[in-house]
């Protein structure tokens, strides 16, 4: 079933999510259904926070990456052939000089910035199955799992760009919170009552 993704504004982006047990009520249920609704709206990345739950759960399939030719063949095909749910996920290490690039977010449609991150993590989770793992990440997969991690801890990437491009975006973020924007996936909108 695809869910409405919860637009900007709304105060269940900016909670620090907790941690879920085995027992969540119908999780299977849960990430089928976040796995349709991040496909429905071309997304990579999904967390819990942006279907409206506060619990540390993301999902990330980096495909898409597969097919873009401004990476290296290495990168395409570890992008290409990484899926995983995290449940519980936290960032041991963080290492590197931190590099730029070019970020969206299904909760914020139609902005773009660039957003400086670290190059390598570590991250200890569960997967579905609740399996625990420890496991490093580089490049534009770590960079993909830092982004929805972020979701889980309360932040946006917008959070992360200067307070003058803040201030240029007001109106643009504006708008989204009151669903003044196109978009081509279910969302549910702060100032509006009705999903659209």
């Amino acid at each position: 079933m695809i869910l409405p993704i919860v637009a900007y504004g709304d105060p269940v982006l900016r909670k620090k999510c907790s941690d879920i047990d085995p027992d969540y009520p119908e999780l299977d249920t849960l990430i089928a259904n976040m796995w349709e609704t991040m496909y429905k709206a071309n997304g990579v990345g999904l967390a819990a926070p942006q279907i409206g739950k506060p619990i540390r759960l993301f999902l990330v399939d980096t495909s898409p990456f597969a097919e873009d030719e401004e990476l290296s063949r290495e990168e395409r095909d570890l992008l290409g052939g990484f899926k995983s749910v995290f449940i519980n996920a936290k960032i041991e290490v963080e290492t590197g000089a931190k590099w730029a690039f070019n970020e969206g977010c299904l909760s914020i449609p139609d902005i773009r910035e660039d957003v400086s991150r670290h190059p390598e993590i570590q991250v200890t989770y569960l997967d579905a199955d609740f399996k625990p793992r420890t496991e490093t990440f580089g490049g534009l997969l770590a960079r993909v799992i830092q982004h929805e991690y972020d979701h889980i801890e309360g932040v946006l990437f917008t959070d992360k760009i200067s307070s003058l491009k803040r201030r240029l975006l007001k109106g643009k973020l504006g708008n989204i919170s009151k669903g003044n924007i196109a978009v081509d996936y279910k969302m549910r909108f702060p100032a509006q009552k009705k999903v659209r």
